[in-house]
């Protein structure tokens, strides 16, 4: 598919901040006053800012709001509902914190839960879709959740639980491309169950449907080369999980945990880029594109 900024942009920051928020929920670290107004207020912006950046990537910006209206049946929606939800509770949670001083635990707890459940629904917006098999599968909310709670330890300085949950989201990864590589061939679509042929015989294409291009052809179909894939998920996994756990093992200051934020962030983009570049949409099939 074609990896639009505005998604990428909406998946990779909101993740983190949604992570820093249920880590702060949580009581890590344990803070109030100033301290807790600096964390709080670097969460929110990375958790809003993300959300904001998803609006962009609507059709039509304006009928937002109607998304929240189809909780029953579509992931978008139940997303829309909890992330208002979790945003509100920890934003009553932080107001303890910072000015009264006090930390409601019950409350806390109840909107690192929702935190990580708006996480959840996110993922399951692209599990669901059959037509992608890359994506339809249950290592996809497994990889945003693990990328989560790591990078909610990382941003909130719990250094242990960071190289930890960092190295686990580097091997869920791991499998997640190599599963995720074989998923396409595995569903045995072809251009014959493509166009509804194959019954009668070996199909193949004559030309192509159209001479011009199309939506689905600018937005299903995005080919990636193997040589730059391999060379992108390389740097993806250096940033996103090997230079941070080796700058926390060296040291533990601020500086150093910054840098290691900071790539942390950077590869997860790159991962996120690809997560979208290499799904294979099966309307490719018809297209003769796969």
């Amino acid at each position: 598919m074609h990896p639009a900024p505005s998604v990428i942009l909406f998946t990779a920051l909101s993740g983190l901040g949604f992570g820093m928020l249920a880590s702060l929920g949580l009581g890590n670290p344990d803070v109030t006053g100033l301290s807790a107004f600096i964390f709080f207020a670097l969460a929110f912006a990375l958790t809003i800012g993300g959300l904001l950046a998803s609006v962009f990537h609507l059709g039509n910006p304006k009928n937002a709001i109607k998304a929240f209206s189809q909780w029953r049946s579509s992931w978008l929606s139940r997303e829309g509902i909890l992330s208002v939800l979790a945003l509100s509770i920890m934003g009553i949670y932080a107001i303890g914190a910072i000015f009264l001083g006090v930390r409601w635990h019950v409350l806390g707890a109840t909107g690192a839960i929702l935190s990580v459940a708006t996480v959840f629904t996110t993922s399951m917006i692209y599990t669901q879709l059959k037509s992608i098999p890359r994506w339809n599968h249950w290592n996809t909310p497994v990889l945003f959740l693990s990328l989560t709670i790591a990078g909610g330890a990382l941003m909130t300085g719990q250094v242990r639980c960071a190289i930890a949950a960092l190295i686990i989201a580097g091997v869920i990864q791991i499998v997640t491309w190599y599963m995720g590589d074989r998923r396409f061939a595995a569903r045995a679509s072809t251009i014959g169950t493509a166009t509804g042929l194959g019954d009668i015989g070996q199909v193949r294409m004559f030309e192509p449907p159209h001479t011009g291009t199309n939506y689905l052809l600018s937005e299903m179909v995005y080919v990636v080369g193997r040589k730059h894939g391999q060379k992108l998920r390389v740097i993806a996994l250096g940033l996103m999980v090997v230079l941070p756990v080796i700058l926390l093992c060296l040291s533990q200051d601020h500086f150093t945990g910054a840098i290691a934020v900071i790539s942390h962030l950077i590869g997860v983009f790159v991962s996120r880029w690809l997560f979208f570049a290499q799904a294979e949409h099966v309307v490719g099939l018809y297209y003769g594109q796969r």
